[in-house]
């Protein structure tokens, strides 16, 4: 899976907020994020007045609210207080049709875009508030650039919300890899009924578009979208009936436990559908926001996307992928390898790497058919510090939805047996 995510505990003075100001996503028949609405905001909030600017795409007018025309900017310095998930709220207004996003670490040394909120469509001329949940933030200085797009638009502040405080790793274990049997280390096997084992697993949560413009808004606790039953997983995402937000889950173990190195197991199926994008992979541990990737390295283990998936015979292709900032797939060179998995969606298939201090090996049933291997630095070889698990079924993005989403779909099911990790004895 592209980029991204860390686990946080809850800011205790605030629910996890999902759609229209609610403390939980609505049901299907709702809207999913992004509703116009006034909030109050919560301990630790940083609120940035427009007129506070200090730069811009052009001189504009003085005075409380700010005006910029379509695919102008603003830029501000803004100190962020401790580490986690943001709610990032926009106050203004658009005669046109406009929206604004924010870009953090304006000037970056790698000379990349960080887009944290997707785009905030603004009301018509009226001043109201429109929100995106879940962007990430590490505490300190952040120079940003709010943008305008599509329109006119007027801005009156922008306001970071904490939903979410970053949790450092409990646990971190590090599998021996020499002898000639493996012996289990860690597992879930999926076989008490109810939420996912909380001991074991947090969520990620928020709507911001995750680096990929996804739409799915991943859910807290929430058993529509992860569940356990009849010792399976099953995490289905939610489809409006209205516009195009979806509702999902996004499980990781940071916050819980790392790993370095060992053999990482899923057994899963995985649905079909234009639109849906499946995962199972890790994220280094020091993933703090945006800028921490691909520095801290992402294996990809199981990466289907529902376009390249048969929706009659269910035969696909799995890739695994390993990004670092040496090779990543927004440089376009990223070092992965697919292989044809029949019938994905209705048939278990074990999908797994074999973690080395020297190389990573992926295997599907098995099967050896992907190698990553290069060592020589740390922008080549992030692997030999601790990564967190990631599951999760993404809706749309750009490869996700780089065929366009089904207009009438099912309720998408990925549905996982067990994750493990071995050691070698």
């Amino acid at each position: 899976m592209r980029y991204l995510s860390l686990v946080f505990i809850m800011v205790s003075v605030m629910v996890l907020v999902g759609c229209g100001g609610q403390n939980t996503p609505k049901e299907d028949d709702g809207s999913i994020g992004r509703d116009t609405v006034e909030t109050t905001p919560t301990e630790g909030t940083v609120q940035v007045e427009a007129e506070s600017y200090t730069g811009s795409s052009s001189e504009p007018d003085s005075g409380d609210v700010i005006s910029m025309t379509a695919d102008g900017w603003l830029e501000y310095m803004v100190e962020i207080p401790r580490t986690g998930r943001y709610r990032v709220v926009a106050k203004g207004s658009t005669t046109n049709g406009g929206a604004v996003w924010v870009e953090d670490y304006v000037g970056n040394k790698d000379d990349r875009t960080y887009d944290i909120t997707g785009k905030l469509n603004l009301p018509a001329d009226v001043m109201k508030e429109v929100f995106i949940d879940g962007s990430p933030l590490q505490a300190g200085p952040h120079p940003i650039r709010v943008h305008a797009h599509g329109g006119d638009v007027t801005l009156d502040f922008i306001r970071f919300e904490p939903i979410l405080f970053h949790r450092d790793t409990k646990e971190s274990l590090e599998q021996n890899m020499e002898g000639e049997a493996w012996e289990l280390v860690w597992s879930d096997e999926f076989e008490e009924d109810g939420l996912p084992d909380t001991t074991k697993w947090t969520y990620n949560v928020g709507n911001w578009g995750w680096g990929n413009n996804e739409l799915q808004y991943y859910t807290n606790g929430d058993p529509r979208n992860a569940r356990i039953e009849d010792g399976n997983l099953i995490i289905e995402a939610h489809k409006d009936a209205e516009g195009d937000g979806w509702t999902s889950a996004r499980l990781t173990t940071q916050g819980k436990t790392s790993f370095l190195y060992g053999k990482i197991e899923f057994r899963a199926k995985v649905p079909t559908g234009r639109g849906t994008w499946s995962a199972g992979w890790t994220l280094g541990d020091s993933y703090r926001d945006e800028i921490s990737w691909p520095y801290c390295g992402e294996i990809d283990i199981l990466e289907c996307v529902g376009y390249e998936i048969d929706d009659e015979t269910g035969d696909g292709i799995n890739h695994a992928t390993c990004h670092t900032r040496a090779y990543y797939f927004k440089q376009g060179n990223q070092i992965g390898s697919q292989i044809e998995v029949t019938n994905m969606n209705e048939e278990y298939h074990t999908y797994a790497v074999e973690w080395y201090p020297n190389e990573i090996r992926g295997t599907l049933d098995g099967e050896h058919y992907y190698t990553y291997d290069k060592t020589a630095d740390s922008l080549e070889w992030p692997f030999d510090k601790p990564q967190n698990i990631i599951i999760n079924l993404a809706i749309g993005g750009g490869w996700g939805g780089a065929q366009g989403i089904d207009e009438n779909p099912d309720k998408p099911k990925y549905i996982l047996d067990y994750v493990r990790v071995y050691a070698r004895k």
